[in-house]
């Protein structure tokens, strides 16, 4: 690359992805392009179609037509995207289509509409048109382009002793443009990478710097539970867990068993979360002390899913009973144990 290369370059910006980092972590990029590259193309408003001319304006439009917002799933990323589609196209079920993203274009398949606009959050994006042969013909030539741009890359590093973990190569659809993405611990110079790199595509080249959650998002892989990583298969979005939420729902603490294959806390802990949640407050708490028949019972499990809670004496007796089974003194604000005669609410230990 010679010194009269023009390489466009922004290495102090550092933008929180606060849909793909929850958790904090923060995306570092830097693009470079060869000399005589035409500029990029500025982006549209995400949300917003092009207007053409007559088009109605948007008040009379909105009068005539209700708003009907579908879920996208990005293959290449698998975050989920809220999406309108233009006039004239109507996307069915399992069809692929273009859709913007911050990135650029990319394929997308489409999961269903949403039929609760209250869940409709972030951006929504117009979809640019249903993915024809072309666009899935591009898709799998830019597949095997990928594989040698990866290897390619992982060699730049090692050459240049960089302390970082390439995670992805991604050629955008309609772009002449390489993503590259990578994880480190610490923050990484790869300003002279990125010149290696722009010597040898000669395109548009974009590194950043992504968290591990995103990592195993774009990599995929198995859990724990034997099952297709959450946040590549189901999640919409990366959400926040907290150990609260293992400790809400009795689990153990043993960070071994809570963490997904990224080493942070698995995103399913936040599935039931509010279940857990909502259900303790009509039931007492571990350790709750009862009276009943003369005895002292004290709260020792509970399922909140099958809807059990678990009471033991001093004596060694043993109550297991349902949900059902349990009250609060209006007055004293105290736990009772009601069990029906000869009913299924109770199943005594000894």
């Amino acid at each position: 690359m010679s010194d009269d290369d023009e390489v466009l370059m922004d290495d102090t910006a550092a933008e929180q992805l606060a849909e793909d980092t929850p958790d904090g972590e923060a995306s570092r990029a830097a693009t470079a392009a060869p000399a005589g590259s035409p500029p990029a193309a500025e982006p549209q408003e995400p949300g917003r179609p092009q207007e053409a001319a007559g088009a109605a304006p948007p008040e009379e439009a909105a009068a005539d037509h209700v708003v009907s917002y579908l879920r996208v799933k990005v293959l290449y990323s698998s975050a989920t995207e809220f999406c309108v589609a233009p006039p004239g196209v109507e996307p069915a079920l399992g069809d692929t289509v273009v859709v913007p993203t911050r990135y650029g274009n990319e394929l997308g398949k489409v999961l269903g509409k949403e039929t609760d606009p209250s869940q409709v959050t972030g951006e929504v994006r117009t979809i640019v048109r249903v993915a024809n042969p072309a666009d899935l013909g591009r898709m799998q030539e830019n597949d095997v382009k990928e594989e040698r741009a990866f290897e390619l890359c992982r060699e730049k590093i090692e050459a240049r002793g960089l302390d970082m973990k390439l995670v992805s190569a991604h050629y955008l659809l309609d772009e002449q443009k390489i993503l590259f993405f990578f994880t480190a611990e610490n923050r990484v110079d790869f300003r002279e990478l990125v010149k290696d790199l722009v010597a040898v595509f000669k395109m548009r080249i974009e590194l950043r710097q992504i968290g591990v959650r995103d990592e195993a998002r774009v990599v995929g892989g198995l859990g724990i539970c034997g099952r297709a990583l959450c946040c590549n298969s189901i999640t919409d979005k990366l959400r926040p867990v907290s150990i609260k939420m293992a400790k809400e729902q009795n689990l153990t603490l043993n960070s071994m068993k809570i963490s997904g294959p990224c080493g942070r806390l698995l995103c399913c802990l936040s599935y039931e979360f509010d279940a857990y949640k909502e259900a303790r407050q009509t039931i007492p708490s571990m350790g709750t002390r009862v009276q009943f028949e003369g005895e002292e019972f004290r709260v020792t499990d509970m399922n909140v899913l099958a809807r059990r809670v678990r009471f033991q004496s001093e004596s060694g007796r043993v109550i297991d009973v349902g949900f059902e089974s349990l009250s609060r003194d209006p007055r004293t604000q105290a736990w009772e144990l009601k069990l029906r005669t000869g009913g299924s609410g109770a199943s005594p230990g000894s």
